[in-house]
């Protein structure tokens, strides 16, 4: 395990704490799963997809689905571009990021979907949502009847903005079949979503989305972060006649996420190129076709709690839980980036892992970051371990006692 030449400490290092076993890791907001699709968006075929359905917090990528909202009250007449909307005492006390809008003010729809693609302006989602439904709580339940309609049938709203809210919750899989809803429903307006900069009241606010300006081709969509979900992206690009759709969850920070969201874009047009390459959406449909029914038993035990149960109730919760570290690292996004590849290597094995960085400080040295897949099956630690020794890279099995994984909002 090669580390800025500090090896044999950080194998000691590592060595010793899986020797004495792990204390109980209590449930907190980063635990957040990493998860990533991408999807052709003429057809809506995945050509890649690690933890496609899993539950995850959405931050503001909710505002997608409110932009969705207004767009069909365009269509249908309900709102006009200038039509001007007032600023209640509620919309106004909303919380960053904000476009600072007062009590009794009035900003245009067009100026609102400026305020939601470029700054995610929370106080102008509440607002939009209060003009179309009475109230923020109304609209939510129309946004999630919508997404029914849609298909994202693993999607509820609580809000229209994406502030932390236990019960909203949706997955990379829906996210992108949202995405590319308002392309295909709404060509009229998708290039809202390219809008590099928004002035408003006499203030530039930039894009979030970096990636329409330093990615070839890419031309939209949302950003989206709360602590309990890390950082979110959605993004489209378009090169050589084919649009993709790219979703990725539970980014350690913008620059990391927007540079994984380029590699897996990257690797999903070589697919559509006819470039031969194995894709994490194959092996889930093969494993799927292969599996045996002790081992859909199995793995049904692991997968994240349905639409019926409370987001605030842990996922999976069980005296006894494995896990793998596969490096250990002088800084943290390393440790991270790493665990994310190899979950990606083997996501048939580690889909319904939890990818965890844990710091390890020895006296008064720099801390070490291990970088762990928890909330395996004992089986499948071991098999992970096992295939990727084959592979010439550093896997350790663990056993978590008392580990309990679960989202929590903050």
């Amino acid at each position: 395990m090669r580390v800025d030449g500090r090896d044999r400490f950080l194998r000691v290092a590592a060595a010793c704490v899986c020797a004495v076993g792990v204390s109980v890791l209590s449930a907190s907001p980063g635990l957040a799963k990493y998860a990533s699709v991408i999807m052709d968006a003429e057809t809506g075929r995945v050509v890649h997809a690690v933890n496609a359905n899993t539950r995850n917090y959405p931050a503001s990528l909710t505002k997608m689905m409110t932009l969705y909202m207004v767009f069909e009250a365009l269509e249908d007449g309900r709102f006009s571009m200038h039509q001007r909307l007032k600023v209640s005492a509620r919309a106004a006390r909303q919380p960053s990021s904000r476009l600072g809008l007062r009590k009794g003010q009035t900003i245009t729809v067009e100026q609102a979907i400026l305020a939601m693609v470029t700054k995610s302006a929370n106080d102008v989602a509440a607002t939009v949502a209060e003009a179309l439904s009475g109230s923020e709580r109304k609209f939510a339940l129309a946004m999630t009847a919508t997404a029914r309609r849609l298909g994202m049938d693993r999607t509820i709203f609580r809000n229209a903005s994406g502030l932390p809210h236990r019960g909203q919750q949706s997955t990379a899989r829906d996210m992108a079949v949202l995405a590319r809803a308002l392309i295909t429903d709404f060509p009229r307006h998708y290039h809202f979503f390219s809008t590099k900069t928004f002035t408003f009241g006499g203030i530039r606010h930039r894009n979030h989305n970096k990636m329409i300006a330093t990615y070839d081709g890419a031309d939209g969509i949302k950003t989206g972060y709360i602590r309990a979900s890390g950082f979110n992206l959605v993004a489209s690009a378009k090169r050589g006649g084919h649009r993709l759709i790219g979703v990725v969850f539970g980014g350690r920070s913008p620059r990391a996420r927007d540079r994984h969201m380029a590699r897996l874009l990257d690797k999903g047009f070589r697919v559509l190129n006819g470039t031969p390459t194995r894709t994490a959406a194959a092996d889930e449909g093969t494993r799927k076709k292969k599996a045996r029914p002790a081992t859909r038993k199995r793995r049904a035990s692991t997968r994240p709690a349905s639409a019926a149960k409370s987001a605030a109730a842990p996922a999976r919760t069980s005296k006894s839980q494995w896990g793998i570290q596969v490096g250990a690292y002088m800084r943290y996004s390393p440790a991270y980036e790493r665990a994310v590849t190899v979950v990606e290597r083997l996501p048939g094995l580690l889909e319904n892992g939890t990818i965890k960085v844990v710091p390890l400080k020895i006296r008064n040295r720099q801390p070490v970051y291990r970088a762990r897949i928890l909330g395996l099956s004992k089986r499948q630690a071991y098999r992970a371990c096992r295939i990727l020794k084959k592979r010439k890279m550093d896997c350790m099995e663990m056993r978590l006692k008392g580990v309990q994984m679960a989202f929590v909002g903050t």
